[in-house]
């Protein structure tokens, strides 16, 4: 209870300037042009190296968007399982071709994540749209702001030892993907952003994971998304070392 009850403040302090800043900072040192860094690859050679990163990415998205209309237990979706193999995807086409391939990787998982929004739109469920105009700006602006994030922090650790720069900058990118995501989409402070949405269960206050302080709802599934991202970027750490290693002997 004594680590959650500080994440529960931090989503009861967010607000529309706090998610504008950090999205803008974190985009503006993302894609910072460096000309000492090598360019991502064009025509035959992007077909080569991104093809599998970029089908894997959006395959991802994908199904992490058809699975987050299930759930599992009373705080999670079965989306929440899949997602966070993003980062995995972001890290491992960061170590093998560089920020830059990455960062074209990541433009294509955001790319089909507004196809799935668009299509979640025209979707009506028994409340309205599966998806909502809150729900999809969060969704976007949580992946972009949280991917870009990642690919930037784990250039800026990749000479160190192996597993620090996938496993500093998931953590870091999955704090950052969680907090924007439910602030956008379900804190009461931006209730601006869609006024005739009804998200008021998301407000009901209950105990923190059932077992917590008072909070609202909503925090409560944060806090479980992010446990869960964060247990997968620990997992992660196998398949990231093996890929990478065996990869890397085939490059060479």
């Amino acid at each position: 209870m004594r680590r959650a009850l500080p994440l529960s403040l931090l989503f009861h302090l967010s607000g529309s300037q706090v998610a504008a800043n950090l999205v803008k900072t974190v985009l503006l040192m993302s894609t910072k042009p460096n000309p000492s860094r090598p360019q991502p690859p064009a025509g035959r050679a992007f077909l080569a190296q991104l093809t599998l990163p970029v089908l894997s990415m959006a395959a991802i998205v994908l199904a992490s968007n058809i699975l987050v209309q299930f759930r599992l237990g009373n705080w999670l979706t079965w989306g929440a399982l899949t997602y966070p193999f993003a980062f995995l995807v972001t890290d491992v086409t960061a170590r093998l071709y560089g920020a830059a391939s990455a960062r074209q990787v990541v433009w294509a998982g955001f790319a089909t994540g507004v196809f799935c929004s668009f299509v979640g739109t025209q979707i009506e469920g028994p409340e309205g749209p599966l998806v909502t105009l809150r729900i999809a700006l969060g969704s976007g602006l949580a992946f972009l702001s949280a991917q870009m994030l990642d690919v930037f922090l784990f250039d800026r650790l990749k000479h160190r030892v192996w597993w620090q720069a996938p496993l500093a900058s998931t953590l870091v990118g999955s704090t950052v993907d969680t907090f924007l995501f439910f602030a956008i989409a379900f804190s009461g402070t931006l209730a601006w952003l869609e006024p005739n949405a009804d998200v008021s269960w998301a407000a009901e206050m209950l105990p923190l994971l059932g077992v917590g302080p008072v909070v609202p709802l909503w925090v409560s599934l944060a806090t479980a998304d992010l446990g869960v991202k964060l247990a997968l970027a620990l997992l992660a750490l196998i398949p990231f070392r093996l890929l990478t290693r065996k990869a890397a002997q085939v490059i060479a």
